[in-house]
């Protein structure tokens, strides 16, 4: 029999009692609310092992509910129920904390399902805070919003719509993909991955779509592009805010159309791909900017998932940094050096401006230099540069000393790319450095 306490917050009478005796009957302890003002006096007075609230109330919203649930019991779990034509909104409450959403009419074994893994998620230890997609790199932590993008991965994944991954370079965009792949129907079929910030602008349609023999000077055969590639399973473009306008009209008519041709050709071939692309810029401002066309932001933007900058999940960064010893150690063909507490925490203060890639540069450093079983505080202190107030400023001008001014081994020493760095220099004023500045 399940165990745990329960609040179902629904104005449906019929559809609260349902609920309430089907949960009571598998174990749980029920608590009844018919409003969201209920609703939220009981998550202010009451411990409970999980919340079940529907979005539409008669005097508010369940996100009220959602919300003083999250200031009262911040780990205990809520899922949203929505009726029809909702489920935008479901995503929105996902995206503030909810742990899941269930479309009405609710079938009771999903919901049996849902509230078992809710709840079982609850209750379990730190050390299991592992999501691995069979085929897939392993996504670790237990923060909220990285729960949350999971959620949204798995939820998104068994379909064909594509997917925007947003964050800061470093945040693993690359690792969701894969698991986006990993956990689709088209998992049978190839992952290609390009990133689009790494090849020039002169380049691009070839290296998407492919060319003809004879498209060109030196084209002595015909060469696939991506879109061929990855037909049947899954193109993950990344860096999409790359993508010179020149090119971007080509892109949008094989999300619209499914079709393309190649560069030199006029035979039209099928684009059967499910794309997924990323992005560390702010696409709807390059859309102002006249940067990114409207109507290709809108076909790349269906579903979009956020990924959460390290220092926003520094709770995260001792079990993340365990997991990267062991797969660094294990590539090293060594025994994974022990983190103790306090290099752990001195890891855990830390900014990240380049995220995950950039800690596990660290650690990579840290496993070549350990003189013993035992990483310490003292063993890091001298592979992380120090810290001004000035704070991503300051690390990125460091960087630039360090790296004698060479901006490409400089990106590499942040763990962050080389477009990226070259938008930061500029954001910080930090052009010239160290050369004929500072």
């Amino acid at each position: 029999m399940a165990s745990g306490r329960i609040l179902i917050v629904e104005d449906r009478d019929s559809l609260r009692r349902m609920l309430q005796r089907a949960l009571a009957q598998e174990g749980y302890t029920v608590e009844p609310a018919a409003d969201a003002l209920s609703g939220v006096r009981l998550v202010e007075g009451q411990d409970f092992d999980l919340v079940l609230t529907d979005l539409k109330l008669p005097d508010g919203s369940g996100l009220a509910v959602l919300a003083a649930s999250r200031a009262a019991q911040p780990r205990v779990p809520v899922v949203v129920l929505t009726g029809y034509g909702t489920v935008a909104t479901a995503v929105e409450a996902m995206k503030l904390g909810a742990f899941d959403f269930l479309e009405k009419p609710v079938a009771i074994d999903d919901l049996y399902r849902l509230i078992e893994r809710a709840v079982g998620e609850h209750r379990e230890p730190a050390e299991t805070a592992v999501f691995h997609a069979p085929g897939a790199p392993p996504i670790v932590g237990r923060h909220t919003r990285l729960r949350t993008a999971v959620r949204l991965l798995e939820r998104v994944a068994v379909t064909e719509s594509t997917v925007l991954l947003t964050g800061e370079s470093g945040t693993g965009k690359e690792l969701f993909a894969r698991s986006l792949h990993a956990l689709s129907p088209r998992r049978g079929g190839p992952f290609v991955a390009l990133n689009c910030a790494a090849i020039p602008e002169t380049l691009l349609e070839n290296e998407l779509f492919g060319h003809e023999k004879g498209a060109f000077t030196g084209a002595d055969r015909r060469q696939p592009g991506r879109f061929e590639s990855a037909e049947g399973g899954t193109l993950f473009l990344d860096e999409i805010g790359e993508l010179p306008l020149g090119v971007q009209g080509k892109v949008l008519r094989a999300l619209e159309e499914r079709t393309y041709e190649r560069v030199g050709g006029g035979r039209t071939h099928k684009a059967d791909v499910r794309l997924i692309a990323a992005t560390n810029r702010d696409l709807e401002a390059m859309v102002r900017d006249g940067e990114i066309r409207s109507d290709l932001f809108f076909r790349l933007n269906v579903f979009p998932i956020e990924l959460p900058a390290l220092r926003d999940r520094a709770s995260d960064i001792p079990l993340l940094a365990r997991h990267l010893l062991g797969e660094i150690a294990r590539r090293h063909r060594t025994e994974p050096p022990r983190l103790e507490e306090d290099a752990a925490d001195i890891l855990s203060a830390e900014p990240w401006p380049g995220n995950v890639r950039e800690l596990a540069n660290v650690l990579e450093r840290a496993v070549i230099l350990a003189e013993g079983p035992v990483l310490r505080a003292a063993d890091l202190r001298g592979l992380l540069r120090p810290l001004a107030p000035a704070g991503e400023r300051e690390r990125l001008r460091q960087a630039l000393v360090e790296a004698d001014g060479d901006k490409k081994k400089a990106a590499d020493l942040l763990g962050m790319s080389y477009r990226a760095l070259l938008r930061k220099v500029k954001e910080h004023d930090l052009e010239g450095v160290p050369r004929y500045r500072e």
